[in-house]
């Protein structure tokens, strides 16, 4: 029923013209969403609309997932870094985008959040996902540079210590603004240069900590 519930969702995407990567669509067919979600709202899980997951935050809708996949342009062996682990959804996708051989560093600052995260992928067999608990805004230089980086939370500026940690020629994607609408900009390092452009408005809840928005 669910996978029926899934496989739908893909289609949408696809013949609404958000995702036309073939392997993000599979990767998106691939991972159960409905295993991300408090148990109330499974049965809303392959509907196109974020959700809440606790803590005042959410998972991001489908389509925005997709999109972000797809402008990150993954490849099988690949070291990334998600800021803004949440229930863990985005980092399943990556890590079936990245292997083999890839690894997902994921930085969540919610305790209670990373905790669950992590339990959840553990439960489904992503050992090639780790998830930190910590302010996600200072990256994690222990393990740069990081051939992609993204970010699942809005900051009031692109935070400097990821952009230091972002390999040469990779790709760092990031919404940018105010607390309500923001700008998803993807920027590309060439050397010590910076190439940004914006692939349009989002709506993401507010990146807190050192390098982003200061209180909730």
């Amino acid at each position: 029923m669910r996978e029926d519930e899934r496989r739908r969702l893909v289609e949408g995407l696809k013949d609404s013209g958000y995702v036309h990567s073939d392997s993000v669509l599979e990767a998106m067919e691939r991972v159960p969403r409905h295993e991300f979600l408090p148990e109330a709202l499974a049965e809303l899980a392959y509907q196109d609309t974020p959700l809440p997951i606790g803590e005042g935050q959410t998972i991001s809708a489908p389509h925005m997932v997709g999109m972000m996949l797809e402008a990150l342009d993954l490849r099988p062996g690949m070291k990334v870094l998600e800021i803004g682990t949440g229930s863990g959804y985005h980092a399943a996708l990556v890590a079936e985008l990245i292997r083999p051989g890839g690894k997902v560093y994921t930085i969540e600052r919610i305790e209670d959040l990373g905790l669950r995260a992590r339990r959840t992928l553990e439960r489904l067999g992503y050992d090639d996902v780790e998830v930190i608990v910590s302010d996600g805004t200072n990256g994690l230089p222990e393990h740069s540079p990081y051939d992609r980086i993204f970010v699942a939370a809005a900051a009031p500026h692109v935070p400097a210590p990821l952009k230091e940690q972002l390999a040469d020629h990779g790709i760092l994607i990031v919404p940018v603004g105010g607390r309500m609408v923001q700008d998803l900009v993807i920027i590309t390092r060439s050397g010590d240069r910076y190439d940004e452009r914006s692939m349009g408005s989002v709506i993401f809840v507010p990146l807190i900590g050192e390098h982003g928005y200061k209180g909730p």
